[in-house]
């Protein structure tokens, strides 16, 4: 441990820093070291107790390179949180893995086939995995082949649309990907059953062509393939935080569909939150879109309906009854084309309770048409406790009522078994009318013009749905792309859709308060204008610390923003022990000189004032971007790290003696401490590290063995040093010179025995290091300071006089008194750099 004397009064017996003009000489080597500097908090209690009552301080760190300038991309920022710089493919001044990057696989500037990748760390998420369901085959899929899937670390999925999740089977059998899955529990319920459906609506298949064809007709997936995949996902509870490898992630109710989630994630400090698609209005059975605690540095945030502004669901409701009532009125058919799950069970909500309050509707049948059903009320039976207060409560009541078992709603799994007489409604899946029960019912019902569909969600581009918007005369045959059918049909859109229009995205923005805000699952038109919404809302910002930046940037294009922020170390084990110590001291001393309150003493829960400026040395370990320094010998204890010693040992021949060396050795290193010197053996210790052994026993010359731990960087450069040293003790002008004298190298350097090469006693090198001739070079400097100002005083005082302040300097004790604290300041800087110039590497310990 290294601590910087809070006194000047030891200052004398510190030996001097080594400095980087030094060691370049020495040895091509360069070291690096973390320091960190204590930080003042206000929290109360800031010293912890963490296994086995080790205490821990919080501190900064603060990279400092003592042998090498050079730019470290983790320099220090004082803020609260990481600051941004952006480009949009540019390069910027920040490294590599500090760039956060976002990749669109699909889902930018479209809606449909939702995949996102997000980088920061050399950690790789990817956010959803669905197909396009306008397009058909591999052209459905998100650009895979665009990126490294592999790369990817964890997969997580925001709900179970077939646009969000449709492609993780694929992703999952038959890529490279290796990576974790994660979603909610009533995703994966979902997941199976919804997977297996869409594989038989979309004619995908249940087995692979014989070929094993690529082409466009062949299997993208087979129901192995979704089974297999089903077994690998992992699921986390809304609320619950996991950590994978340093990624940690939660989980937030989104609204949308039953189980959909907003995922906040943490990489390195960087807070990202991904809405998925989400509703902040509550419906007859989901909670709205949570506000999740922590506020995010960057929120990826869907754009479904751009600047769209939502009818009122009351409103919406009386529209849907409206037109029913009207069509059944006059003899007409009803199509609601639906997902087979979300959508499905609120509009089944709204219609039995209609029918309920309607007497002459009751004769008239309404049918849920989907293969999922019966498997999908199920599941909304099994999670009514995950949805709103009022599902919540009704099935815990003591009537034990299930709102989803409907009164006056039919399902039917078969179409061929269905009797089309009379009035009806039918909700149908899908939605968007590609394929399946709906897509029969409309080629079925559109010649008539009695009959009615209406389109309740969002109708994606190239689909039927988004078709019939158009109000075609004519529409084509699924089955047969040649043949179309005459379309009398009535259409109405009633948006029953579970996302936010502007005001409610542009709310919750507000509310999470981002600084990076990524606009995704939007066409390019309506995202567009939300883009320029929000901007001309948050243009007043521009400039300032509070400016918010929106992005909206296309399938496969990279975005790139640079983040810096504060590393956050904890000191642990002893380490942190021997500070409590120092802390401790600092609050006893305050309390001596009557600066605190003599009334509470010191304790580890009282302590709240930490020493800034203090510097304290250990081993930096870093795992999963959890930073802990802590001394060598609790490596084990807390981090199960196993630790070994590597001893470097070097042989070696010189011709000299013991003295000559000696002397060399302590030209460099002021002091060399001599532990052994009998007939057999000399050994020294080089500043604790370096050991220098030498055999008398062997013929003439000094048989040398030089060894060392090589547990750092300065080790390896001391012993550099020493060999370089022992290498040119026989060239050396300076051996030639002292060897003409017998080896006698002055009065004051080596004291040798007659006839002897042995040392009789340590000593010291040619450089005076005695305090006095040191309190003499500190007063040369601090005459080069002060010129004429400085006055010499008998018993090693003096004083410097500026203007009417006076400073009074002790030089034995190091002590500067003077009411001026600028002048103090600045005497004492001059005398501990004094200190320090004037000190040897190493010093005798006996010497006063």
């Amino acid at each position: 441990m290294c601590i910087q004397p809070d006194s000047l009064e030891d200052a004398y017996k510190i030996p001097r820093p080594v400095h980087r003009e030094e060691f370049t000489q020495l040895s091509p080597s360069f070291f690096q070291t973390a320091t960190f500097q204590l930080e003042k908090t206000n929290e109360k209690n800031n010293i912890e107790e963490p296994k086995k009552n080790k205490a821990f301080l919080n501190s900064k760190i603060i990279y400092k390179d003592l042998f090498e300038i050079r730019k470290l991309s983790n320099n220090f920022v004082n803020t609260s949180h990481p600051t941004c710089t952006e480009t949009m493919n540019e390069q910027n001044e920040f490294s590599d893995e500090e760039n956060f990057k976002f990749f669109g696989l699909g889902g930018c500037n479209e809606v449909g086939r939702s995949c996102h990748i997000i980088e920061y760390k050399n950690k790789v998420i990817m956010l959803d995995s669905g197909m396009h369901p306008a397009l058909s085959g591999h052209a459905s899929f998100p650009y895979f082949d665009e990126y490294d899937i592999s790369k990817v670390d964890i997969l997580l999925i925001s709900h179970f649309h077939v646009d969000h999740s449709a492609s993780l089977p694929y992703v999952m059998q038959q890529s490279n990907f290796r990576g974790k899955v994660f979603m909610t529990h009533a995703t994966k319920a979902i997941y199976r059953w919804l997977m297996q459906d869409f594989v038989r609506v979309t004619s995908i298949g249940n087995s692979r062509s014989e070929d094993g064809g690529g082409g466009e007709g062949s299997n993208l997936y087979t129901d192995d393939d979704i089974m297999k995949s089903f077994d690998r996902i992992e699921t986390i509870d809304y609320h619950s935080t996991m950590e994978i490898d340093g990624i940690r992630f939660t989980a937030y109710h989104a609204g949308h569909v039953l189980g959909a989630c907003m995922y906040f994630i943490e990489i390195g400090g960087l807070k990202v939150l991904f809405t998925g698609d989400y509703s902040r209005e509550e419906n007859r059975h989901l909670h709205a879109a949570e506000v999740p605690p922590l506020k995010p540095d960057i929120l990826i945030s869907e754009s479904t309906f751009g600047t769209g502004t939502l009818e009122p669901r009351i409103e919406l409701e009386r529209k849907l009854t409206t037109h029913i009532h009207a069509t059944i009125a006059k003899g007409g058919r009803v199509l609601l084309p639906v997902f087979a799950l979300g959508n499905a069970q609120e509009l089944l909500l709204i219609l039995d309770e209609y029918w309920s309050q309607n007497e002459d509707l009751q004769n008239v049948n309404v049918f849920y048409a989907s293969n999922l059903a019966k498997k999908c009320m199920a599941v909304y039976e099994t999670y009514t406790g995950i949805m709103n207060d009022k599902i919540r409560l009704s099935s815990a009541s003591s009537e034990k009522s299930n709102p989803f078992d409907f009164k006056y709603i039919k399902s039917i799994k078969d179409l061929s078994k269905f009797q089309d007489m009379g009035p009806s409604v039918v909700v149908a899946t899908p939605g968007m009318l590609q394929a399946g029960v709906s897509r029969q019912l409309l080629e079925k019902w559109a010649p008539d013009g009695k009959n009615l569909v209406i389109l309740t969600g969002y109708s994606v581009e190239g689909t039927m749905a988004k078709e019939l918007l158009k109000e075609p005369t004519m529409i084509q045959s699924a089955t047969n792309p040649d043949m179309t059918i005459p379309r009398r049909i009535g259409i109405e859109e009633i948006s029953f859709a579970a996302h936010v229009d502007f005001q409610q995205n542009s709310e919750f923005i507000e509310k999470v308060s981002p600084s990076k805000v990524i606009l995704v699952h939007g066409d390019s038109v309506p995202m567009g204008r939300l883009k320029s919404a929000l901007l001309s809302k948050y243009a007043s910002r521009k400039g300032t610390d509070q400016e918010v930046k929106v992005y909206n940037p296309k399938n496969c294009e990279e975005l790139i923003i640079g983040f810096k922020g504060l590393k956050i170390a904890k000191v642990l084990g002893s380490l942190a022990e021997e500070q409590l110590q120092v802390l401790k001291k600092i609050i006893q001393d305050e309390e001596d000189n009557g600066e605190t309150d003599t009334t509470q003493k010191p304790n580890e829960s009282s302590i709240n004032v930490l020493k800034t400026g203090q510097v304290v040395s250990g081993v930096l370990v870093s795992k999963d971007f959890n930073l802990n320094l802590l001394q060598l010998q609790d490596l084990h204890e807390f981090t199960q790290l196993s630790t070994s010693i590597v001893k470097s040992k070097m042989h070696l021949k010189i011709n000299a003696d013991i003295s000559l060396m000696v002397w060399h050795l302590e030209q460099m290193f002021g002091y060399i401490n001599v532990i052994n010197d009998d007939d057999e053996e000399w050994e020294c210790v080089i500043m604790d590290v370096v050991d220098v052994f030498i055999d008398r026993s062997k013929g003439p010359g000094l048989f040398i063995t030089v060894e060392w731990i090589n547990d750092n960087l300065m080790a390896d450069s001391l012993a550099d040093s020493v060999i370089a040293i022992l290498y040119s003790i026989d060239s050396s002008p300076a051996s030639v010179k002292l060897s003409s004298q017998n080896h006698n190298h002055g009065d004051n350097h080596i004291v040798k025995k007659e006839d002897s090469m042995e040392i009789d006693r340590p000593v010291e090198a040619h450089a005076k290091t005695d305090i006095k001739s040191r309190i003499e070079r500190i007063a040369l400097l601090l005459k080069a300071q002060f010129g004429d100002s400085l006055k010499e005083l008998p018993e090693e005082k003096a004083i410097i006089q500026i203007g009417k302040t006076v400073a009074n300097v002790d030089y034995k004790r190091l002590e500067v008194e003077c009411s001026s604290k600028v002048l103090k300041d600045r005497v004492e800087n001059v005398i501990k750099r004094g200190c320090q110039l004037t000190a040897p590497l190493s010093q005798n310990p006996k010497i006063a």
